[in-house]
């Protein structure tokens, strides 16, 4: 679906100090932005904001970024950060391709990556925020023993995604093919997540580790 042009969002996202419009500026800074030396999670593709205003809710000692690409997007993320008072939360519009630009090295401790678009054509696989490409690129400001947690409803993309973890230098500590039945504690549901599961989707998940 065509996300409909909402001119006021860019002037918002500007004058908000929640979030970062030319975030190469501050690269291997981060932590000056946040103004602590607080661990960074990074969330890519975090939409409407759901599921890193919750997480970032739940933990106000880790600081938290979130990457989307449209502003007529992330501008509803904005406001639930605006909302919580979320100060240990920041936005960055940017297209995710161009995540190596911004961010130095050792210097993000988690990645989310939550029901990315699975580019199932195998000429467009090197897309998936998974894929080995990518990959290299999170390695180079991903501190050692971080870790990816990835969530998808694509059985495909996520048995192609163990592979690419394997190749990369990331062991798997954790997977499963029904994340809701399989006990684990520390989910949070996203907006995508809530509407799709009581279709009867099931949410695979693994956790992996950087060597």
């Amino acid at each position: 679906m065509r996300l409909r042009k909402k001119w006021w969002a860019r002037p918002e996202l500007e004058n908000s100090e929640h979030a970062v419009i030319d975030p190469r500026e501050n690269k291997g800074n981060w932590s000056r932005v946040f103004g602590n030396s607080n661990n960074i999670y990074l969330e890519l593709g975090c939409g409407r904001g759901g599921f890193i205003s919750a997480r970032a809710l739940e933990e106000k000692n880790i600081n938290f970024i979130g990457i989307d690409l449209k502003d007529e997007v992330i501008i509803y993320a904005l406001k639930k950060v605006q909302d919580l008072n979320l100060e240990n939360v920041r936005l960055i519009p940017l297209n995710i391709s161009w995540v190596g630009e911004v961010f130095d090295r050792n210097e993000i401790s988690r990645i989310y990556i939550n029901f990315c678009n699975p580019w199932p054509k195998l000429r467009h696989n090197k897309r998936r925020l998974t894929h080995n490409r990518f990959l290299s690129i999170y390695k180079e400001f991903l501190k050692p023993g971080s870790e990816i947690w990835f969530k998808t409803d694509d059985k495909e993309l996520f048995e192609d995604s163990l592979e690419y973890f394997k190749e990369s230098g990331f062991d798997v500590t954790y997977k499963t093919y029904d994340l809701h039945c399989s006990g684990f504690t520390q989910n949070i549901i996203t907006e995508y997540e809530a509407k799709f599961t009581g279709l009867g989707m099931k949410t695979m998940f693994l956790i992996a580790k950087l060597r």
